[in-house]
């Protein structure tokens, strides 16, 4: 009987000299795996797997068939320069996912987070920044440069411009182009994607009180109302819900600003 920590390679498998492999590391049949990545313990790639360049997967992800894991971002003004791309532990990597290490405009590293779930063709692009227990639906579309926070969701299709932010406990919807910065716990939907309300159902799944959902809803009235500027607004909100954490959150990811504007609904919003 195998040891449980055993490393095991198939024979079909090539593993370049140089390359860290943790205890108990599975690697199926006509993988190819580079002389810089680093495989953490557990790490498990199914069959058809490359994981190239300077890559460190967390200990026991899953990547599954021709996923391409590490190669060159595409960027085309990328020159070689050495840049990294860090996946966490415990993520799912379906079937033809595609990763991308960062570049020199972008700070040279990718890095995914904890507990993801990337379902198949999927794809990361290169400096983007994502948190922990992200879900991306098969053929999710992530441009360049984006940062994408902790349990958002982004169903199947969906696509997001370069230098977005998605807020953590987001939803995208299905097939919707975001070319804005999504707020947390918010919910947006169409080509192009705007603000639709909140992400109700994510929050009631992880356990938010109907006290909070009820908070967020009527500071989400208040930001996207029709009087005022969006940051005289987010005064009037910060002073009223100054005792509300998650309310606070949506403030500082508004103030704190980027490179696209916020995504707001196309109309006055009704109830959240």
């Amino acid at each position: 009987m195998s040891d449980d920590r055993e490393t095991r390679i198939h024979p079909s498998a090539v593993v370049e000299d140089g390359a860290v492999l943790g205890a108990g590391v599975e690697i199926g049949p006509f993988c190819h795996v580079g002389p810089q990545a680093v495989l953490g313990d557990g790490v498990r790639l199914v069959s058809h797997v490359v994981v190239a360049g300077r890559t460190t997967v967390g200990p026991r992800t899953r990547i599954y068939p021709f996923a391409s894991i590490g190669h060159p971002p595409q960027d085309l003004k990328f020159r070689g320069e050495d840049s990294t791309l860090t996946i966490g532990a415990d993520c799912q990597i379906r079937e033809g996912v595609t990763m991308n290490p960062g570049t020199a405009g972008g700070g040279l590293a990718t890095v995914v987070g904890d507990a993801c779930a990337f379902l198949a063709n999927s794809h990361v692009g290169h400096d983007c920044r994502v948190g922990n227990h992200v879900v991306f639906s098969n053929n999710v579309m992530l441009a360049g440069h984006c940062q994408v926070g902790d349990y958002a969701i982004l169903g199947g299709g969906a696509a997001v411009i370069q230098f977005a932010r998605v807020g953590a406990h987001s939803f995208v919807g299905g097939l919707s182009g975001l070319e804005n910065d999504l707020i947390p716990y918010g919910m947006a939907v169409g080509n192009r994607a705007h603000l639709s309300g909140l992400n109700i159902i994510g929050l009631q799944r992880r356990g938010f009180s109907r006290e909070e959902i009820h908070a967020l809803r009527k500071a989400y009235r208040l930001l996207f109302a029709l009087e005022g500027t969006l940051m005289e607004r987010v005064e009037d909100v910060a002073a009223e819900f100054d005792q509300h954490p998650i309310v606070q959150e949506i403030l500082a990811f508004i103030r704190e600003g980027g490179k696209r504007s916020v995504c707001t609904p196309r109309e006055a919003p009704g109830p959240a």
